[in-house]
């Protein structure tokens, strides 16, 4: 009897094949009811009523031979394997009525719940027509996800009773990191990185490799002039250098109980990866060799070092999946897991918490020892909460207090940061939706310099 009642539960759940009335014919046997009630009080015997209403309903199941068949119906989805969190994707149910029959049809897909709903997809479909029906839908998470079957709802030309069918077919999805700021650096590098003239960083005069030759702007280097190309054009020409390519980059990503940390938009860790991958695309544009290793109670993710556009792809199958954990972050087994697998000198980048890892005493004999062969960089998000309480205007004795820890808390973090400066260990931080291009910013302020 369980068994039965949960079938039936299904079925107007919109989970499982079979027949639902819809309210077309619910409204119309309800007035009938109404009417033959009122009759009653007129003489009209109850056995007739009732009888009355069954025929009607039995008359109706006439409806069910206007629609279309199930095997009649060709249904599937088609959508990409791969999608990227928060951006809107396109997806689509393609429908083939082999029949002769009009159907108005309702699809509601099998979505995870931090997926979209979109739902439910409505279609009129006319006799032996295909059609496609297409809905845009967004995720909210990274991962892998199954999309298991598709529920169908189907109605013939007078509409009193629905088919049910439920379309198997099974398709996996990955979703990736935000990838909108490496687009946008690819589209736009302007946005990063200054190319000409007196806007471009300035770094060791004469240092890297030659690139071209092109005309002179107002506040280029007067010894940069090419004096042999400029006497055959008569036209003053400079010699234009750019970082030596081949360079190596060790992005190191936390994974800690800090990085779940909410922000305005998602969490630490989400915006740690969208700035990392907007990184590695600069890096691996301009030739450079990027590493990927992520941990938090230990090492998650290590990815190798190597070069070329095409490495991007193996750097987002290794770490699209990394999630949050509940554990401190244990960056000393992380230095030393590097020692052993980083031989050559790079840029480390430590996407973290700075006030943490400011705290952390063993972690800096550790990167004393690294700073020996490699340059540290670690880049953090401001916290916007103790930002605000420190411009907070004292009105009373509690915002008074809350404003005064606040203060204290920002000088205290100021001379830790001065203490890991003086051992030659840069820490910044950055505003949550400038933390790409302030990461990038610096890569390309560090590399101009030939501090690598």
């Amino acid at each position: 009897m369980a068994k039965s009642f949960k079938n039936l539960w299904d079925q107007f759940l919109f989970r499982d094949k079979g027949i639902v009335p819809t309210k077309r014919l619910l409204l119309f046997i309800l007035a009938l009811s109404f009417v033959l009630i009122l009759l009653s009080w007129i003489g009209l015997s109850w056995p007739f009523i009732i009888a009355a209403n069954g025929a009607i309903l039995l008359l109706s199941l006439i409806d069910l031979t206007f629609s279309p068949k199930r095997k009649e119906l060709q249904i599937r989805r088609a959508m990409d394997e791969e999608m990227e969190r928060g951006i809107e994707n396109e997806a689509s149910v393609l429908v083939r009525n082999a029949s002769d029959k009009r159907l108005a049809m309702k699809v509601i897909d099998h979505f995870p719940q931090s997926f979209s709903q979109p739902f439910p997809l409505k279609k009129e479909i006319q006799g032996y027509e295909e059609a496609r029906i297409t809905y845009l839908f967004h995720a909210e998470q990274r991962g892998d996800y199954t999309l298991p079957h598709l529920h169908v709802r189907y109605r013939s030309r007078f509409g009193l009773w629905e088919k049910q069918m439920r379309v198997e077919q099974t398709d996996s999805v990955r979703i990736i990191p935000d990838l909108t700021e490496s687009r946008n650096f690819l589209e736009d590098a302007q946005r990063f990185l200054l190319y000409e003239g007196t806007r471009l960083k300035r770094r060791q005069v004469g240092t890297g490799e030659f690139s071209k030759i092109r005309s002179y702007v107002v506040g280029d280097d007067i010894r940069k002039i090419n004096w042999r190309q400029t006497a055959k054009v008569q036209n003053l020409m400079t010699n234009e250098y750019e970082p030596e390519h081949g360079k190596f980059v060790t992005l190191l990503i936390d994974c800690g109980r800090m990085m779940g940390v909410e922000l305005e938009e998602n969490n630490r860790l989400e915006k740690s990866l969208e700035a990392a991958m907007t990184l590695a695309t600069a890096a691996l544009k301009r030739g450079d060799y990027v590493a990927v290793l992520a941990f938090s109670k230990h090492v998650h993710v290590y990815v190798p070092p190597a070069k070329g556009m095409a490495h991007m792809q193996t750097i987002l199958k290794e770490i699209y999946n990394l999630k949050v954990e509940g554990f401190e972050s244990n960056y000393t087994a992380v230095f030393q897991h590097l020692q052993k697998v980083q031989s050559r000198r790079s840029l480390l980048l430590l996407f973290s918490d700075v006030s943490t890892f400011l705290y952390e005493e063993a972690a800096l004999h550790y990167l004393q020892r690294l700073r020996r062969s490699h340059l540290f960089l670690m880049i953090g998000i401001e916290d916007r909460v103790i930002d605000s309480q420190t411009r907070r205007e004292p009105e009373d004795l509690q915002t008074t207090l809350v404003k005064t820890m606040a203060q204290k808390h920002v000088l205290d973090k100021k001379q830790e940061l001065k203490k890991w400066e003086r051992q030659g260990l840069q820490m910044i931080e950055a505003p949550e939706e400038e933390l790409a291009t302030s990461t990038v910013s610096h890569y390309i302020n560090i590399m101009n310099r030939g501090l690598l």
